[in-house]
């Protein structure tokens, strides 16, 4: 049967494919990304506060996982809003925002339940702040960038919930597949069943990093594939379609697996960055300022690129008169570099926000 982009995709076909989708050269590929993000679980441990690489690292995921869908805003503006607590900035960096309060949420959640419908349900109300379900009214239509139909998911209440039964079925099956290559299979399908009336992309990609974590490839969600596919946004699409059209699973799981390698290289490289940085600057406080060192300093410091006097009060490190001169001797030191917004005061990590903005 040929298949026809402007009808409803309901005889989508559960997973796992029919076809062999452990060929040599995915397995081969699987085994490199395996051990490389065996590796970034590892470097990951080594940051002493886990809020250092959540915090810094997931407003970077939001930032570009929101782009793909073509909601913008600037680092300066996402780090000075992610510092305040009453909802400042732009329509746009509020929705980045609750993209990662969205991972977030689901990264507690999984500690102690699975991947199950209602759980992508949450997330995707979370991202965007709205009390939607599953999709009910028919029509619904993913076009290219010229307006023309380039595939329609499935429709139907009924139809959609049993799809995503059925995939949740698959994740947590027993079937001894290379996960990671699960983790393509489980991309593409969830991405095809498109269940929600928005956000199914930004949803799909927070799924990745849960399955991840749920299946002990990873500790922390540090592992981001947004920026691999604003890259090679045209081969990700690409692969889709043709998986969709063609059955073109090896093309597909390849493009994936490749993502996950290339980004856990970046990935670690970073943390270690930010690991140097941070040996380095304590060092520098140590030598030069030994009367307001300590551990707890350096580590608020760097979990906070744009930095508040009441982070370092709500870490115990003083009254506000004692944390406001310890950043003021940070950034004496040149260590920090404070900017005046109306009557905020922001200290920014200039060294660390370099890192995760590169």
């Amino acid at each position: 049967m040929t298949f026809n982009r402007n009808q409803p995709y309901n005889d989508l076909p559960p997973l796992p494919p029919a076809t062999e989708v452990e060929t040599p050269a995915v397995l081969k590929k699987a085994i490199a990304a395996s051990r490389v993000l065996a590796e970034l679980k590892g470097v990951a441990q080594l940051i002493p506060n886990q809020g250092i690489l959540i915090d810094g690292l997931v407003l970077q995921e939001a930032r570009l996982s929101s782009e793909i869908e073509n909601i913008v805003t600037t680092n300066d503006e996402l780090y000075k809003a992610a510092a305040d607590e009453h909802g400042s900035g732009s329509p746009e960096t509020k929705e980045v925002l609750r993209y990662r309060h969205a991972l977030r949420y689901g990264f507690e959640q999984i500690k102690s339940r699975s991947l199950t419908t209602n759980l992508f349900i949450e997330i995707a109300q979370i991202i965007k702040q709205m009390d939607f379900d599953i999709r009910r009214v028919p029509g619904t239509r993913i076009a290219n960038g010229k307006g023309e139909t380039v595939y329609s998911p499935p429709e139907g209440e009924a139809v959609i919930r049993d799809k995503l039964a059925a995939l949740e079925q698959f994740i947590h099956a027993e079937d001894g597949l290379d996960p990671l290559v699960k983790l393509a299979l489980v991309h593409y399908q969830f991405e095809a069943i498109h269940p929600f009336p928005d956000g199914n992309g930004r949803t799909g990609r927070i799924l990745n990093i849960l399955f991840l974590v749920e299946k002990g490839l990873l500790g922390l969600p540090v592992l981001y594939l947004s920026r691999y596919i604003i890259d090679h946004k045209a081969a990700y699409y690409e692969g889709l379609r043709r998986v969709t059209e063609e059955g073109s699973w090896e093309d597909w799981v390849l493009y994936m697996l490749a993502a996950v390698e290339e980004t856990s290289v970046r990935t670690q490289d970073r943390i270690n960055r930010i690991l140097a940085l941070m040996e380095s600057v304590g060092e520098t406080v140590k030598a030069k300022a030994p009367g307001i060192y300590s551990k707890d300093l350096i580590e608020v410091v760097f979990q906070h690129p744009y930095c508040k006097i009441q982070f370092l009060e709500r870490a115990g490190l003083g009254t506000r008169q004692t944390c406001s001169k310890y950043l003021r001797e940070l950034e004496r030191l040149d260590i920090l570099h404070g900017q005046k917004v109306g009557r905020e005061v922001y200290f920014i990590n200039r060294g660390l926000f370099a890192l995760l903005t590169q």
